[in-house]
C-alpha cells in the first residue's frame, strides 16, 4: 500500500497548545492531531488529572510538556508556547486558566487571528452553575441524562438510570472540533480567528436534541406500544414495575434481538423503510404466509390512518400490537435455525440492517473493525503494543497517514518550542473591517441525507450560514414518523426539495444541482456511492470543486468485510457493545436509551470533514473528500475502556441495568423524599467531606464501608439539602434533572436569536410553526463564537416546500415545473398535512 506522509493530511502546518485534562480538551486536540496538525499538550507537575489509559489515545500526536502554570517561570513557558499557536485548547471551570495568567482576551488582543477553545462543563454566563466542579456525570446527571433515560427504564422503573458513557465530553467533542475548525476555515477567507465556547452541558443537550423535542397534540399514530404503556400506567396509577422479559413483547418487531442457534442475539433495525421490511420477512421466509393472513403494504403511508385501506402498512413504525405480536413470534422461531454470524452475512447480502450483539472486547478484535482501520495498532511506550479507536474523521486522499499515529512523547519546554516554531507561519489576509459574519457565509450545501446523522450534520452548517438545498425523493422511501418527526429538527434552516433522482428529467436537475453548489453530502455506502455517480472521478465531470462528504454505518479508511453492509444508530451500538454493556448480558441487550446517541454524534464528525476539506481547499486547491462513519463514532462514545493491549485489565467496567455508578464516592444515591443525587467524588476529596454535615463519618472509614454508610447518611434529609452542603464544600454533585423540567424552564417564545448567551439550556416554543402544532426545541446554541455569527436557523418547512422556487431559480419556467410534477419527477408534498395524522 503506498506509504502516505502527515504533509498531506489537511491540517499539516495547524500548531495546536492543549492545556485540556479529562476527556474533551485533550480529544479535540487529539482529533486535530489526526488531522495533521502539530501538537503539543501541557500536563501539570503531577501528570494528568485523569488516570486512565484511554490518556495513551489522547495524547497521541502529540508531545506533553510539563508545565507548573501557578508558577511566574510556568506562566511564561506557557504563554511562549501559546505565541506560536494557531489554536489553543482548554476546558477547565471558566476564568481559571485567566487567573493563572493565560488570558485568552488579551492574547487575542494582541493577536487577531489566534483560535482560542473554552470547553467549560457548564456555561461562563450560567450563573448558578458555572463553578461547580463539572465532572461528566455531575453535567449528565444535571442534563436530564440518567432520568426517564428511555421507555424500557421507565417501564421497568429504574429511574434514574446510569451510564457510563461520556456522552457529554463526546459530544462537546465532537462539536468543538468542527467548530475550531469551521473558525480555521473561515480564518482563511477574513483573516480573524475567534474565541469559541462549547460547554459541555449545552453539547449533551445538542446530542438529545431529538428526545429533548415536545410536539403539541402528537398524532397517536407515532406512538409505541411502550409509550402507550407508559401512559395508561400513569393514568391509571399502576407501579412501572414490567420485567425485561414483558417488556420485549412491547417492542416493534423489526427493532429488536433475537435469539440464534449460538446463544448470541441479533439485532434487526428494519422499521419504517419501503423495502427493509419486506426483504427481512422474504430472506427469513415468512412473508408470502404473513400476506396471506392479512399483512397489507399501504400504497400511500402518508394518508391519514383513517383513509387506510387496512389496519397495518409493512414498512411504517410502530405496528399495531396484534401484529406486532404475530410477526414476533415468527422470527423467534426462524432466528433460532442458524447463528448470529450466518444472519449477519444474510442481512448484510441483503441489504438491509441487522447485526449480531458483541461485547466490546470482541469488537476492539473484530475482523472488519481492524481491516478497515476502525481499530488501529499503535506503539505506546508506557503500555506497549496497543489497539485504539481509528479515525473519528477524515480525507480519503490521505487518510491512509492517520492508520499509523506516533505514540504520545514526552519532552521539554524548549522541545515543545522548537517544534511549534519550526513550523512555517500561515500566511494570511488582514482581517478585513467589516463585520465577518458566518463562518460558513456564501458556502451552498447539497443534502441528499435521510434518518438522522446524514442531515444533522448539514442542518448543523446551517447555523454558521450556510445555505442548504435537501433533496429527498418525489415519492417517499421512510415512513412519516421517520421523516417528518425528526425532520423537525434537522430539517431547520433547509430547502426542501422532493426530487426524483433516477428519472431521466430527474438526474438532470440532479446534476444541474450539484453543478450550482460547494458541497454535497450523502449517507450512502461506497456502493450506492458509485451507483448515483458521484465517485471521485464521475463527480469531478459534473463539478471539479465540489467537495463530496460520505457518511455510512461501518465504513473506515480503508474497506472491510461489511463496509458495505446498511446500518443505523441503533445497529452499531448492538455491533460494537454499546447495547451489551447497557444492558449487561447476552441475554438482556438494551438499545442505549437516547435517540440520536452516535447519530447526532457521527453528524458533527462529517461537519468537522467538511471543515477540514474546506480548510485544506483554502490552503491548497485540493478538493478532498471528507468522510466519517457511524462505527468510528463508537470508539469516542467508549473511550474511557475502548482499547486493549498486554496485561489490560478484565473489561468490568460499569454495565446493566443495576448499575448505580462507578464506585460509593461515585454514583446515584436516593434521599429522603425519593428523589436520587449523583455524587462525584474521589479519594483525593475525602478530606473535604470533614466540611460536610452528616457525612464527616466518611473521612477515615473503610472504602468497604462507605457505600453503605452514605446510603444510610442520604436519606435522612432531601437532596436539595445535600446538593448545597456538598456543593459548599466543593464535592462534585448535582440533582437527577428531567429534560422535561429543564426544557419547561428553559424555554421562551421564539424571538429569532440562536439562544447562545442564555446560559447552559435554552430552548425556543414555535406558537406558529409550519406543521400547525405549537413545536418547542432546542436552540442552536452549544456552539458560542465572539466573533462569527450563529443564526437562529428558520423551523423547519414542509416537506417540498421549496421546490418550485429552487427549480426556478434553474431557470425553469412555470410551465417547465408543471410538466415535471405532472410526470412525477419532481413534487412539492408528500401529504396535505405537514404532520400525517
Amino acid at each position: 500500500m503506498t506509504s502516505i506522509a502527515r504533509s498531506a493530511l489537511p491540517l499539516s502546518g495547524v500548531r495546536v497548545v492543549d492545556f485540556g485534562q479529562y476527556i474533551a480538551g485533550p480529544a479535540v486536540a487529539m482529533i486535530l492531531g489526526d488531522l495533521g496538525a502539530t501538537v503539543v499538550h501541557v500536563d501539570p507537575p503531577g501528570g494528568p488529572l485523569w488516570d486512565n489509559p484511554a490518556n495513551a489515545i489522547l495524547n497521541r500526536n502529540k508531545l506533553i510538556v510539563t508545565l507548573d502554570l501557578k508558577s511566574e517561570e510556568g506562566v511564561d513557558e506557557a504563554k511562549a508556547l501559546v505565541a506560536e499557536a494557531d489554536i489553543v485548547v482548554e476546558n477547565f471551570r471558566p476564568g481559571v486558566l485567566a487567573r493563572l495568567g493565560i488570558d485568552f482576551s488579551a492574547l487575542r488582543k494582541a493577536r487577531p487571528e489566534l483560535i482560542t477553545l473554552s470547553i467549560p462543563g457548564f456555561a461562563s454566563d450560567d450563573q448558578l452553575r458555572r463553578d461547580w466542579r463539572a465532572f461528566e456525570t455531575v453535567i449528565a446527571a444535571s442534563s436530564g441524562v440518567f432520568t426517564d433515560m428511555g421507555l424500557n427504564r421507565v417501564l421497568m422503573g429504574i429511574n434514574p438510570s446510569f451510564s457510563p458513557l461520556p456522552l457529554s465530553s463526546a459530544y462537546g467533542t465532537m462539536l468543538a472540533a468542527s467548530a475550531t475548525v469551521l473558525a480555521l476555515q473561515a480564518r482563511e477567507r477574513t483573516g480573524h480567528g475567534d474565541h469559541i465556547e462549547v460547554p459541555l452541558a449545552s453539547a449533551v443537550m445538542e446530542g438529545l436534541s431529538y428526545n429533548s423535542i415536545l410536539i403539541d397534540d402528537y398524532p397517536l399514530r407515532y406512538q409505541t406500544q411502550r409509550e402507550r404503556e407508559i401512559e395508561r400506567r400513569r393514568g391509571e396509577g399502576l407501579p412501572m414495575n414490567m420485567s425485561y422479559d414483558d417488556l420485549q413483547e412491547f417492542l416493534d418487531p423489526f427493532y429488536r434481538s433475537y435469539m440464534c442457534a449460538d446463544g448470541r442475539m441479533f439485532y434487526v433495525v428494519c422499521p419504517s423503510h419501503k423495502n427493509h421490511a419486506k426483504r427481512c420477512l422474504q430472506a427469513l421466509g415468512l412473508y408470502d404466509e404473513l400476506v396471506v393472513e392479512g399483512l397489507r403494504e399501504e400504497e400511500d403511508t402518508y394518508l391519514p390512518v383513517s383513509q387506510w385501506s387496512s389496519d397495518v402498512s409493512l414498512g411504517v413504525y410502530p405496528l399495531p400490537k396484534f401484529w406486532a405480536d404475530k410477526i414476533a413470534a415468527r422470527m423467534k422461531e426462524v432466528f433460532l435455525t442458524r447463528t448470529a454470524a450466518e444472519w449477519e452475512r444474510v442481512f448484510g447480502e441483503g441489504l438491509f440492517p441487522g447485526a449480531p450483539q458483541r461485547w466490546l472486547k470482541e469488537w476492539i478484535a473484530d475482523d472488519h473493525a481492524r481491516a478497515a482501520g476502525l481499530m488501529i495498532e499503535v506503539d505506546d511506550p508506557i503500555l506497549g503494543r496497543m489497539t485504539q479507536p481509528g479515525p473519528m474523521a477524515w480525507l480519503q486522499e490521505s487518510a491512509e497517514a492517520m492508520l499509523t499515529p506516533r505514540p504520545r512523547r514526552w519532552g521539554t519546554f524548549e522541545d515543545a518550542l522548537a517544534m511549534l516554531s519550526g513550523v512555517e507561519r500561515p500566511s494570511l489576509p488582514a482581517p478585513t473591517t467589516d463585520a465577518p459574519g458566518g463562518w460558513l457565509d456564501g458556502v451552498r450545501v447539497l443534502d441528499l441525507c435521510n434518518v438522522i446523522a446524514g442531515p444533522h450534520s448539514v442542518a448543523y452548517l446551517a447555523r454558521f450560514g450556510a445555505e442548504v438545498i435537501k433533496i429527498d425523493p418525489a415519492r417517499p422511501l421512510y415512513d412519516c414518523w421517520n421523516t417528518v418527526i425528526f425532520g423537525l429538527s434537522h430539517m431547520r434552516g433547509k430547502q426542501s426539495v422532493l426530487l426524483n433522482m433516477g428519472s431521466p428529467d430527474g438526474r438532470i436537475v440532479f446534476e444541474e444541482l450539484v453543478r450550482s453548489v460547494d458541497v454535497v453530502v450523502w449517507n450512502a455506502t461506497d456502493r450506492q456511492v458509485k451507483a448515483m455517480g458521484l465517485d471521485a472521478e464521475s463527480l469531478k465531470a459534473l463539478n471539479r470543486q465540489a467537495i463530496f462528504c460520505q457518511l455510512d454505518c461501518f465504513g473506515g479508511v480503508r474497506s472491510g468485510p461489511r463496509t458495505d453492509y446498511l446500518g443505523y444508530d441503533d445497529l452499531v451500538q448492538s455491533a460494537t457493545g454499546i447495547m451489551l454493556r447497557f444492558g449487561g448480558s447476552m441475554e438482556t441487550p438494551e438499545e442505549h436509551a437516547h435517540v440520536g446517541t452516535i447519530d447526532v454524534m457521527c453528524g458533527f464528525g462529517a461537519a468537522l470533514g467538511i471543515a477540514a476539506a474546506l480548510y485544506q481547499k483554502s490552503r491548497t486547491g485540493i478538493v478532498g473528500r471528507p468522510r466519517t462513519s457511524l462505527s468510528a463514532l463508537t470508539g469516542l462514545a467508549q473511550i474511557p475502556f475502548c482499547y486493549d493491549y498486554t496485561g489490560r485489565g478484565p473489561f468490568d467496567e460499569p454495565s446493566g441495568r443495576e448499575t448505580k455508578g462507578y464506585h460509593a464516592l461515585s454514583r446515584l444515591y436516593e434521599t429522603a423524599l425519593g428523589d436520587h443525587l449523583l455524587l462525584c467524588a474521589s479519594e483525593a476529596d475525602l478530606p473535604r467531606f470533614g466540611k460536610v454535615e452528616g457525612l464527616r463519618g466518611i473521612v477515615e472509614m473503610a472504602a468497604s464501608n462507605r457505600e453503605s454508610y452514605l446510603a444510610q447518611a442520604f436519606v435522612t434529609a432531601p437532596a436539595q439539602t445535600w446538593h448545597q452542603r456538598l456543593r459548599e464544600a466543593d464535592i462534585g454533585v448535582s440533582l437527577c434533572e428531567n429534560i422535561e423540567t429543564i426544557r419547561s424552564r428553559s424555554a421562551r417564545i421564539a424571538d429569532g436569536t440562536p439562544g447562545i448567551d442564555r446560559g447552559s439550556y435554552s430552548f425556543s416554543i414555535f406558537p406558529n410553526h409550519p406543521s400547525g402544532h405549537t413545536v418547542t426545541q432546542l436552540d442552536p446554541f452549544a456552539i458560542r463564537p465572539a466573533v462569527g455569527k450563529v443564526t437562529a436557523v428558520a423551523p423547519a418547512e414542509k416537506y417540498g416546500a421549496s421546490t418550485r422556487a429552487v427549480l426556478q431559480s434553474l431557470n425553469y419556467t412555470e410551465a417547465e415545473i408543471d410538466r415535471l410534477i405532472a410526470s412525477g419527477t419532481v413534487s412539492e408534498t408528500w401529504s396535505a398535512e405537514y404532520l400525517p395524522s
